[in-house]
């Protein structure tokens, strides 16, 4: 295997980019083959991300994401800290409901979960704190899309819109519509899309200059689903948080 002429820092990035959530620990062997780099460099790549501490290696040779990269993360202004902030408001949400409660930023066309709490009863979710999904097909994902510039929300509807359970939107026109009804409503509804049994009420957060930097949201059995009743409890954590990023209700928003 050769390296393919790629600089040294994009070795270093595939080399960590070869971990995910469905593979946390490799060997060297599955670290080559993954970054798609010959056994000496991943070796020698290894090697020097593990002396610094972004990688750590465990009694069976395998090799894990290292605390030094969680040492970093916690400096992201969209991670940890954002986190922090909107944890007791999450908390509180919560204990109103005692069910799947949920805090997600966008990257790019996905949505990424930086927090969720949940109950033992709470319905069943394929979430996980860095879990990724498409922005059109959670309720999250809808509260962010539906608050971006016009040109990004074209571009992504006019996308491959990825489909989970028959419920997903995978229709931009559908979408479309959608996207309008978060507006004027203030909160996305979204059923089934990523299970069939599941139904999430989100509404966005907004940060000091009034622009879109989050979302919360409550996810509750389908079957049972009171919207009008998680509405106002979901509306009044996205603004706690909002007002604790320093957003000021009175102000007119400066984004869409």
């Amino acid at each position: 295997m050769t390296d393919g002429g790629r600089s040294a820092p994009d070795r270093l990035l595939a080399v960590l980019a070869a971990f995910d959530h469905a593979h946390p620990a490799l060997s060297l062997t599955d670290v080559s083959r993954r970054a798609g780099l010959s056994l000496t460099t991943a070796h020698r790549l290894v090697g020097a991300l593990t002396a610094w501490g972004a990688l750590e290696r465990d009694a069976d040779g395998l090799y894990h994401v290292g605390l030094r990269l969680w040492e970093l993360a916690a400096l992201a202004p969209r991670g940890l800290a954002l986190r922090q902030v909107a944890l007791p408001y999450l908390e509180d949400l919560y204990e109103a409901t005692h069910e799947n409660v949920q805090l997600a930023v966008r990257d790019g066309t996905e949505v990424v979960y930086i927090e969720w709490l949940s109950g033992r009863s709470a319905v069943g979710v394929h979430i996980r704190v860095g879990a990724r999904w498409p922005l059109h097909a959670t309720g999250v994902g809808l509260a962010l899309l539906a608050h971006e510039a016009p040109a990004f929300q074209q571009d992504y509807c006019a996308g491959s819109l990825a489909a989970f359970t028959p419920y997903t939107i995978t229709d931009p026109v559908r979408l479309r519509r959608s996207l309008a009804e978060v507006r004027r409503t203030g909160v996305a509804v979204s059923s089934r899309q990523v299970t069939d049994d599941a139904l999430s009420v989100a509404a966005a957060v907004r940060g000091a200059t009034g622009q879109v930097a989050a979302a919360v949201s409550v996810v509750v059995p389908q079957s049972d689903a009171q919207v009008p009743a998680l509405v106002p409890a979901v509306r009044l954590a996205a603004r706690g948080i909002s007002r604790a990023l320093g957003w000021q209700p009175d102000r007119p928003d400066r984004t869409g």
